[in-house]
């Protein structure tokens, strides 16, 4: 081999091994770019996941801080239901009335002997005295609707009653009425808050068999509804002209979506 061609070989040679750093370390500019880039990228991930860290994180102690609050609200109207029925009890419960609570639902039963004569809806001074009681009760607890009902038993009216009353719904409904006026009228509770409804003998809660089972049918419930219920549809302006005048005791009421009756 000539001089020549070894120059030529080593220039070769030489721009070859060039061409192999040249390559290899555009490679290695490349690969540190994308490596820088990968890692803005994941810096900026980062970042997301940090305010969505804290976004979670406040929102977690806002839930915390509400569901402390709905359990103490929960507890005292736990308490308040407790109280109210306590001094119900305390003040009431005989063995002419006895008291029950269910789901918020306190329910004041007075068998009909210490409020009526029978077939009648014209309060007897016992009564009355027992109603002053449920009224003052009542003015404790203003937010809450209530709701008398009129029951009796199963035995049919045969003739029509001093009062005017031919079937045990009117009778029931009379007897509501008349236990609704003297709470309003008599013990102040306000009219807006209170309903009349006769069920007559359709909601029993003891056999009809017997003259004890009779006796128990035949009541007046006064039930203290939770303060979420309102089933008292609140009354419109009357027209001009015109006066809105409950039922007198003895007529019939004919409340909708239940019976009226005894």
């Amino acid at each position: 081999m000539t001089k020549q061609t070894w120059i030529i070989a080593a220039f070769l040679s030489g721009a070859l091994a060039l061409a192999l750093f040249w390559l290899q370390a555009r490679g290695a500019v490349a690969s540190r770019e994308e490596a820088l880039g990968r890692l803005r990228t994941l810096a900026e991930q980062s970042s997301a996941l940090s305010e969505t860290n804290r976004h979670l994180a406040s929102e977690l102690e806002r839930i915390r801080s509400e569901a402390a609050a709905l359990q103490e609200e929960v507890e005292a109207s736990i308490q308040a239901r407790l109280t109210m029925e306590q001094q119900f009890r305390s003040d009431l419960e005989s063995k002419d009335v006895t008291i029950s609570e269910l789901q918020g639902r306190l329910t004041v039963n007075i068998l009909d002997r210490v409020l009526f004569d029978s077939g009648e809806a014209r309060l007897k001074p016992d009564g009355e005295a027992v109603l002053a009681k449920v009224a003052v009760l009542l003015g404790k607890y203003p937010s809450r609707q209530v709701q008398v009902a009129g029951h009796t038993d199963d035995v049919p009216i045969r003739n029509r009653t001093a009062d005017g009353f031919t079937d045990n719904w009117a009778l029931s409904a009379g007897r509501a009425t008349a236990a609704v006026r003297c709470l309003v009228e008599k013990g102040g509770v306000d009219p807006k808050r209170i309903a009349a409804v006769g069920f007559g003998e359709f909601r029993p809660v003891a056999e009809n068999a017997t003259p004890d089972g009779r006796a128990r049918n035949r009541r007046i419930a006064v039930v203290v509804l939770p303060e979420e219920v309102a089933p008292v549809e609140r009354p419109q302006e009357p027209s001009k002209g015109t006066q809105s005048i409950p039922p007198a005791p003895g007529e019939t009421l004919n409340p909708p979506d239940s019976s009226t009756g005894r």
